[in-house]
């Protein structure tokens, strides 16, 4: 189960490399993400979501239990969770519309980039999380920041469908 777990929380060993292995388990998650989306659509990208979630934790607690570091850097699952939640707008609306969804390229960098912001400076609920030192903490960091970075990903949309009629 030990190496199980190390696989998953590394997402493959890929929480190696460095530098920022945080940086490089997010970038994984975009063709990740594209793929699920491709294969299932929205409903397959929320599954998606939840299943990396549960994993995630799993995985995060069996390999920090008899460890003093609540958050070793080469896990990195829980930046792919937290990207995916980042992505899913793009999911939903090229989904619902029926849009292909490398076609919503800006959005796939705005959600990259909101989101490393958020996980990097842990603002408010991100800082409060992370702050727990324990398996759920190192999960829910990067979910909060992969919400805060959704939401950013529908306003700038909005914005620039809205406001600039694009």
């Amino acid at each position: 189960m030990t190496r199980l777990a190390q696989l998953i929380a590394t997402v493959c060993g890929v929480g190696y490399l460095r530098p920022a292995p945080g940086t490089w388990g997010s970038l994984v998650a975009l063709p990740l993400g594209w793929l699920v989306h491709l294969i299932g659509g929205f409903p397959l990208f929320l599954l998606a979501i939840v299943a990396t979630f549960f994993k995630g934790l799993w995985a995060t607690r069996v390999m920090t239990r008899e460890s003093e570091e609540h958050d070793p850097s080469e896990i990195v699952i829980d930046e792919v969770a937290g990207q995916l939640i980042a992505l899913a707008p793009l999911s939903y609306s090229a989904w619902s519309m029926g849009l292909n969804i490398t076609q919503l390229w800006p959005g796939w960098i705005a959600a990259f980039l909101l989101f490393r912001l958020f996980d990097i400076s842990k603002p408010w609920l991100v800082g409060w999380a992370d702050r727990r030192n324990d398996p759920l903490g190192v999960m829910l960091d990067d979910v909060i920041a992969g919400v805060f970075a959704a939401l950013g990903v529908i306003v700038l949309a909005g914005l620039w469908h809205g406001v600039m009629g694009w």
